[in-house]
């Protein structure tokens, strides 16, 4: 039997994709065995968001292929996409993008057959949908369910709309069934991904909206959380918070993309919105969901940026007071007009002003988790870290337990307690669910 080893860079999207491509190749008969050990197939499911996605991926495979050189490596992914042919120098045996990935085995015999190299890297315009299927997600409680692929929006510094093509959309049918299939497969918590879930539906026929979707997803038994990948804050209406509010599954965490808190900054990137727009969206989400939390990116450093946007940006860090924030630094991608714009800053005005926002952000989640003690939460445990049982609100806050007869996958009726760096204190007042 042949074994293979698979590593994820990247978002979720690209996990969804790794777990995918991970049960074609335990369905053809291959052994799935860790990456940090020997195996005759590496996959590596590469990320090109920003630099160092391109760093990561690219030290990997020379790693790999110095590390295991009789084995074979096939590249995946956005940077495979961006970068197609370029990467047979890495002595990779099948370079495959981001479609043709239920054809990966197929490709990767046929390469090896043919003792040649493969890249598969084709045109994303006129894709479909590509059906991926997933039945599990290892060591998770909960399991990714992706709907959409692609965007259309061609932000000023964002390279994923010429790897990953235009918006495709997945039929509701389709939705419904893998919400089934997975929960029947144990998962009662799905979270629902894709590169732009507030276009999903606009490709289809019928042009079903993301509410549309949710409600499919809401249709499967079992079920007991849906949680929601990244949304713009067009999306996030008050009739949008309303339709929420009738799928009782759906989570009140909102990661809602703002990348500056600067309107001439967000000018400058091509969002299509401002800080009035993200405003008015975060208080309709919270008039229906008064303890929602709201996470988000942040990019700073942007090609420009003064003093005063980057306050501007601290400003809204505090006023919205998020729940969690990640901070990039900007990394120009070459192809895109942010890379050629005036006014680069230096790597090191990038990086500080980057942990300053880090530091905010820190403040705003501790305040956050503050906020919650004392209240009663329902916590769906995942697993046994340092002692303590590790598990999450709806609101996806951490809460760790210690007490011995809990389980994993169970879903318990929680006292939160203190707040700390890691997560909140609990006391277990109820099984809710074995």
């Amino acid at each position: 039997m042949h074994s293979a080893a698979f590593h994820t860079l990247g978002c979720r999207v690209n996990q969804y994709d790794t777990q995918a491509m991970l049960e074609l190749f335990r369905a053809r008969g291959y052994m799935i065995v860790p990456f940090t050990g020997d195996a005759d197939v590496y996959v590596i499911n590469t990320c090109t968001v920003t630099g160092t996605g391109d760093k990561k991926s690219l030290q990997l495979a020379r790693r790999i292929r110095r590390e295991h050189p009789d084995s074979e490596l096939i590249l995946c992914g956005c940077l495979a996409q961006r970068l197609g042919e370029e990467l047979l120098s890495t002595g990779a045996r099948l370079i495959l993008g981001t479609a043709r990935r239920n054809e990966v085995v197929d490709l990767l015999e046929k390469a090896v057959h043919e003792h040649t190299q493969i890249c598969a890297v084709t045109s994303l315009t006129s894709q479909p949908f590509e059906p991926l299927l997933i039945s599990s997600q290892q060591d998770h409680t909960r399991c990714d369910l992706k709907i959409q692929e692609g965007c259309n929006n061609r932000c000023t510094y964002c390279i994923i709309p010429s790897v990953r093509g235009p918006i495709r959309s997945r039929p509701l049918d389709d939705i419904r069934l893998e919400a089934q299939r997975l929960t029947q497969a144990g998962y009662h918590e799905l979270v629902i991904t894709g590169i732009h879930l507030t276009s999903y539906g606009r490709d289809l026929p019928d042009r079903p909206s993301l509410l549309d979707a949710l409600s499919e997803v809401q249709k499967a038994e079992g079920l007991w959380r849906i949680r929601l990948g990244s949304l713009e804050p067009v999306i996030a209406t008050e009739a949008f918070a309303q339709g929420l509010l009738s799928l009782p599954a759906v989570c009140p965490q909102f990661h809602l993309a703002l990348q500056s808190g600067s309107d001439t900054v967000l000018q400058r990137m091509r969002r299509r919105y401002n800080t009035d727009m993200y405003r008015k969206s975060v208080a309709a989400l919270r008039s229906v969901f008064p303890h929602a939390a709201f996470t988000s990116d942040i990019l700073t450093g942007f090609p420009g940026e003064t003093e005063q946007e980057f306050e501007e940006t601290r400003a809204m860090i505090r006023e919205i007071g998020f729940a969690r924030i990640h901070v990039f630094p900007f990394s120009p991608r070459e192809g895109t007009p942010a890379a050629e714009m005036p006014g680069q800053l230096s790597r090191k005005e990038k990086e500080d002003r980057a942990r300053i926002l880090i530091a905010d952000g820190q403040k705003t989640a501790a305040a956050y988790m503050a906020s919650w003690e004392g209240k009663t939460a329902d916590v769906l445990v995942e697993d046994l870290e340092d002692g303590f049982w590790r598990g999450y609100t709806p609101e996806y806050i951490p809460v760790l337990l210690n007490e011995p007869e809990i389980k994993g996958g169970q879903m318990l009726r929680v006292r939160l307690g203190t707040a700390a760096e890691n997560g909140m204190t609990g006391q277990v007042l109820q099984v809710l669910s074995e």
